[in-house]
């Protein structure tokens, strides 16, 4: 009988899929925020093998707080619920890969001002994983060689990078980094707008505070009138 192959010294024969994917990243040296993609060391059927840990530990969660699921049929199916939304819904973008983006040549060889937005987008913040729900918009400036893909494209690369917990500020740094290494543009600006849930639902309770925050690359860091132009064109308070 022919053996099965041997496996990484780093890898735990068995155990818990969150554990094997864990000693896979530290074995590549790969960092594994709360905000980092870690699809391409996730193996196929432990995202239902995660699902179930999660699923287990968030019942622990209940139990902790002294919430009889067994008899209140409102939480009987919460931590099945909970771990899904997490594994499949609000954090997938750590647990899958890049959407496919078809990307076009400039043919025209446009080289105006485009804006895409407002972008819908819905994050966690990585504190209290208290949702952060806002609004993108996408400022781009090509060149000849600049690669275009298309509008629906930008939503879902947006998705992808904020369907996990983070801080807003390293969101749009990122969101700037998956644009760019695509488009390959001239310049590239990106503003971000967002209702941050931990100060509305917990803490100081505001309702009315939002942030907003910019990365400006290429020629919108270096032309401050096409800054300025893109800005103008933005929808005033968030509105639009």
């Amino acid at each position: 009988m022919a053996k099965a192959p041997a496996r990484p010294k780093s890898e735990p024969p068995a155990g818990k899929a969150s554990e094997r994917i864990r000693a896979r990243l530290r074995s590549a040296g790969q960092r594994f925020h709360a905000n980092d993609n870690i699809a391409a060391h996730i193996r196929p059927g432990e995202l239902d093998e995660l699902k179930a840990e999660v699923q287990a530990g968030m019942q622990a969660v209940l139990q902790a707080l002294v919430i009889d699921t067994d008899g209140d049929h409102n939480t009987q199916a919460t931590a099945q619920r909970v771990a899904r939304m997490y594994i499949d819904e609000v954090f997938s973008g750590r647990y899958v890969a890049m959407p496919e983006v078809t990307e076009f040549p400039n043919v025209s060889r446009l080289n105006e001002l485009m804006i895409v937005g407002p972008i819908r987008v819905r994050s966690a913040c990585s504190h209290h994983l208290c949702p952060v729900i806002g609004r993108v918009w996408v400022g781009i400036l090509p060149n000849q060689h600049s690669n275009l893909i298309g509008l629906s494209k930008y939503n879902r690369i947006c998705d992808w990078v904020m369907s996990r917990p983070q801080i807003q500020e390293e969101a749009v740094l990122m969101l700037a980094d998956a644009l760019h290494s695509r488009v390959q543009p001239d310049g590239l600006a990106i503003v971000m707008q967002a209702d941050h849930f931990c100060m509305h639902w917990r803490g100081v309770r505001d309702h009315d505070t939002a942030m907003t925050n910019s990365v400006m690359r290429g020629s919108f860091l270096s032309d401050p009138t096409l800054r300025r132009e893109f800005l103008s064109l933005l929808p005033k308070h968030g509105q639009g």
